[in-house]
């Protein structure tokens, strides 16, 4: 098992915590529209969105820069959904005994979301993520045997199609998922790999990294506001106001990477504090699947407070506070299933079950 790098963990932590703040900002409706007025507090939630929104990129950023450099495991794709299977059941199953959510009024569709996830797509991350994963050995073969010159010219033109022309011009295009996609965690995966084998100077130290990250949050909401502004005015551009905040756009992208180069630089001494980062990375996943799970992802901002926020005070406090409750609930929860999965490995290792996997693993790394 390889040793995870405690600043790149520490970095998983921030962009899961990220991830926390963007859902209570949005599902918890403390972001007013871009088309119409705004108060104080407004400005203040969407510029918070500003030095958020880059999380779901650094995530994929993390992923493929070390995707790029390991085999396919079937043991890992598998271990994946089950966790995924494991907080999608358990969920409802908690809210039934609760009273909260009433098991005859349960769906077979939503059946079906507790028992496929990733198929009917509950977790629109995950079934993204399945498919890059799917694709990675053919990624990465593909990556490894192109010569630096030739990865530069393809990545540049994809970034072209998937990030550049939507961010510039000012009309929906019709194949734009707003790097809600597979196609799109492909595009991220490979910036990470070039990232890997030639790394990008342009970006320079770990403080110049970070500058532009914050550069370019700043970008993303200077550029939101004005458009904000000319909308209001002249009621134009209504649906390009929240470009900016798409994942493919291209402002998006520069200050992911700038802050995932801010950490790569980033040194950490060995010891216990390590040792924490690190098992808490491990565990941060889980703060996503327990939060977003279909059946509470608009019921949790409620919950902690986001109905109260009417002043930029409560807007700090309660928005900071409920990501800190969700983070330290959904790091718990984990534990417990890992604690679960784990001795359920042993198990089923003990019954001679797991071979057949071991022995594909095997395949794939010849």
């Amino acid at each position: 098992m390889k040793k995870r790098m405690a600043n790149i963990e520490l970095l998983r932590v921030l962009s899961m915590l990220m991830v926390v703040m963007l859902h209570f900002l949005g599902k918890g409706e403390l972001l007013p529209k871009l088309t119409g007025s705004m108060d104080a507090a407004g400005y203040v939630a969407w510029f918070m969105e500003s030095l958020c929104i880059v999380a779901v990129n650094v995530y994929m950023l993390i992923s493929g820069y070390f995707l790029v450099e390991s085999s396919f495991k079937l043991g890992r794709l598998l271990s994946l959904m089950l966790q995924v299977i494991f907080y999608s059941v358990l969920v409802p199953v908690v809210l039934v005994c609760a009273g909260v959510l009433e098991l005859g009024n349960i769906s077979f569709y939503q059946l079906l979301q507790y028992v496929f996830p990733t198929l009917m797509e509950q977790y629109w991350f995950v079934t993204a993520y399945v498919l890059m994963y799917l694709l990675s050995p053919f990624l990465g073969a593909a990556v490894h045997h192109m010569s630096k010159r030739k990865l530069e010219i393809a990545l540049g033109l994809l970034l072209v199609v998937m990030s550049l022309s939507k961010s510039i011009l000012p009309v929906q295009l019709e194949m734009d998922r707003f790097g809600y996609d597979a196609l799109w965690f492909v595009t991220v995966y490979l910036v990470a790999a070039y990232i890997r084998l030639y790394g990008i100077p342009f970006f320079g130290s770990g403080k110049k990294s970070f500058a532009m990250y914050l550069l370019g949050g700043a970008g993303i909401y200077a550029l939101t506001m004005l458009l904000h502004i000319v909308c209001v005015k002249t009621g134009a551009l209504e649906f390009f106001v929240d470009v900016a905040y798409e994942y493919n756009h291209i402002f998006n992208l520069f200050a992911a990477v700038a802050l995932f180069y801010a950490f790569l630089h980033l040194k950490l001494p060995e010891g216990k504090l390590a040792k924490t980062i690190c098992k808490l990375g491990g565990l941060s996943f889980g703060v996503y699947l327990l939060h977003e799970q279909i059946e509470i992802r608009y019921l949790w901002p409620k919950w902690l407070g986001a109905e109260q926020v009417s002043s930029i005070g409560q807007l700090l406090l309660t928005s900071l506070a409920a990501v800190l409750v969700v983070f330290v609930a959904g790091v718990a929860v984990d534990a417990l299933r890992q604690m679960i999965f784990k001795g359920f490995g042993k198990l089923l290792s003990a019954l001679h079950l797991t071979g057949w996997i071991e022995r594909i693993d095997q395949k794939m790394k010849e």
